[in-house]
C-alpha cells in the first residue's frame, strides 16, 4: 500500500513525464519556467535558486513550500481571459525586486510557464525598463520561446502601462475594467459579490463632504445631487462608419457580446487617445460608476435608476448586457442617465448665487 507521501511522488514523477522541466533566464537572477522544474529541488540547486513565484491554480508540494532553504509565495489564478491578473502584479513584482535586490534568484512559474508566469514577468520587465507590452513581450520572447500570455492577460498589461506602471484607481479604463470583472461575477452569483462592492460603489455624493466635488449631477424635479463629475465614465464617440443610430433601450446578444467587450482593447486601437478629443466625447447620454443610493444595482442584473428623493426615472442600468448609446457606442456594463432627467452644476456658482 502506498501513503500519502508515495502516493504524492508518483504524481509528481507522473507531471514530470507529461511536462518535462522548462526554464529560461530573462535576466540576471530571473528565470521562467514551468511547474515541473519548481518541484525538482536538484534543479533548484544546480541553479542556485532560492526563492520561488508561483502563479497557479494549486500550489506546490510541501517538501517545496515548507523548505527552509526556499522563499515562496503563491498566487492562485486560472488561466482564463477573465482572470484579474492585474490584481497582483504590483506585489509580485515587489517579490522578484525584492529578491534580486539581493543578488539572489527567483523563479516565476505556472504550470507551463507560457502564460500566467509569463504575464507577471511581462509585467516586471515593463516596469524596470518603462516599456510598452508589445517591446517587453519581444524582449521576455527572445529568451523564452514558449511565452504566450492569454488575450485577457494582455490587455491587463497593455492598461498597466497606460496607468504608468501602477494601479491608479482613478484612471477611467481601470473604472471601467473592475466594473467588467465584476459583471462576469454577476452573471453567476445574480447579485454583485461583496468584495466588490466597497470598492465599486462610490459614496452618495449628497452626504456632506469636507472637501465637496466643484462640479455635480443633479436630479432636474427635485435638485437632488446624484453624482461627482468625478463618477462620470465617458465614451467617444464613434467614428462615422461605425456610428449606427439607435437608442439605449437595445442590448447586444449577452455571453458572446460580454466576452468580446471584455477582450476590447483598452487602449482604444493602442493609440492611447492619440485621436480621442475634448470635443468627441458623447453627450447624448450620461454613463457613471455605481453610486451608494442605486440600491437596486446589489441585487439585481439590471434595473431602472430613480432618483432617490423624488422617484423621478432618471435611467437604467445593465449588468450583464451592453446598452447602446445614440450615439452607436456600446457599453457595458452600464449605468447610465438621460441628460434630459438631470443636469451638471457647479458647487461654487450655487453658494455664490445663494449668498
Amino acid at each position: 500500500m502506498f501513503g500519502p507521501q508515495a502516493t504524492s511522488s508518483l504524481i509528481n514523477k507522473t507531471e514530470a513525464i507529461e511536462n518535462p522541466i522548462s526554464i529560461d533566464l530573462i535576466e540576471p537572477h530571473l528565470y521562467l519556467g514551468n511547474a515541473t522544474v519548481a518541484m525538482s529541488l536538484t534543479t533548484l540547486n544546480e541553479l542556485k535558486i532560492n526563492h520561488i513565484l508561483t502563479i497557479d491554480s494549486c500550489p506546490l508540494p510541501d517538501n517545496i513550500r515548507y523548505n527552509p532553504q526556499i522563499t515562496s509565495k503563491y498566487i492562485k489564478v486560472f488561466d482564463v481571459h477573465k482572470e484579474d491578473m492585474l490584481q497582483y502584479f504590483e506585489e509580485c513584482i515587489e517579490f522578484i525586486e525584492n529578491v534580486i535586490k539581493k543578488r539572489m534568484n527567483v523563479l516565476v512559474h505556472c504550470y507551463y510557464g507560457v502564460s500566467r508566469s509569463a504575464t507577471i514577468v511581462i509585467a516586471y520587465i515593463m516596469k524596470k525598463h518603462k516599456m510598452k507590452y508589445d517591446k517587453a513581450f519581444e524582449l521576455v520572447k527572445s529568451k523564452r520561446k514558449l511565452v504566450g500570455p492569454n488575450p485577457g492577460f494582455i490587455q491587463q498589461l497593455r492598461l498597466f502601462h497606460r496607468m504608468g506602471f501602477q494601479i491608479d484607481k482613478n484612471d477611467e479604463k481601470y473604472k471601467i475594467y473592475r466594473l467588467r470583472i465584476a459583471a462576469e461575477s454577476i452573471k453567476l452569483a445574480k447579485r454583485l459579490p461583496s468584495n466588490y462592492s466597497s470598492d465599486l460603489v462610490k459614496p452618495d455624493p449628497s452626504i456632506a463632504q469636507e472637501i465637496p466635488e466643484p462640479i455635480v449631477f443633479r436630479c432636474k424635479r427635485c435638485r437632488r445631487v446624484l453624482a461627482n463629475k468625478s463618477n462620470l465614465l465617458p465614451h467617444f464617440i464613434p467614428m462615422p462608419d461605425t456610428k449606427i443610430s439607435s437608442n439605449l433601450n437595445s442590448t447586444a446578444q449577452s455571453d458572446q457580446s460580454t466576452q468580446n467587450l471584455l477582450l476590447t482593447s483598452i487602449e482604444n486601437n493602442q493609440s492611447e487617445r492619440s485621436e480621442e478629443t475634448e470635443s468627441s466625447i458623447c453627450s447624448e447620454a450620461y454613463f457613471f460608476e455605481p453610486i451608494a443610493w442605486m440600491t437596486d444595482i446589489i441585487n439585481h442584473t439590471q434595473g431602472s435608476l430613480n432618483c432617490p428623493k423624488c422617484k423621478a426615472k432618471l435611467g437604467k442600468f445593465n449588468w450583464v448586457q451592453s446598452s447602446k448609446c445614440p450615439c452607436g457606442k456600446h457599453v457595458q456594463p452600464a449605468f447610465y442617465m438621460m441628460p434630459s432627467k438631470i443636469e451638471k452644476s457647479n458647487v461654487v456658482q450655487n453658494v455664490q448665487v445663494t449668498v
